[in-house]
C-alpha cells in the first residue's frame, strides 16, 4: 500500500510539472488520468500491481 501511495504522489508531481512546463496540455493529461482510473477497475489491475511491485523490489535491492 505504501508503494502505491508514493507512486501516485510521484506521478501526480510529474503530471503537474509537465502541464506547467507546457509539455502536456490539460486535455491529454486528463484523458491519461481517466484511462488510469478506469484501468484500475479492470481485470488487468492485479497484473499491473504485481509488475510494479516486482520492479520496485528490483530497484530496492540495488
Amino acid at each position: 500500500m505504501a508503494v502505491s501511495i508514493s507512486a501516485v504522489v510521484l506521478l501526480a508531481i510529474v503530471v503537474f510539472v509537465l502541464i506547467r512546463g507546457g509539455s502536456v496540455r490539460l486535455g491529454p493529461a486528463l484523458a491519461c488520468t481517466l484511462f488510469g482510473f478506469f484501468l484500475a477497475s479492470t481485470g488487468a489491475a492485479p497484473a499491473i500491481t504485481g509488475a510494479i511491485s516486482t520492479v520496485t523490489g528490483w530497484v530496492s535491492s540495488i
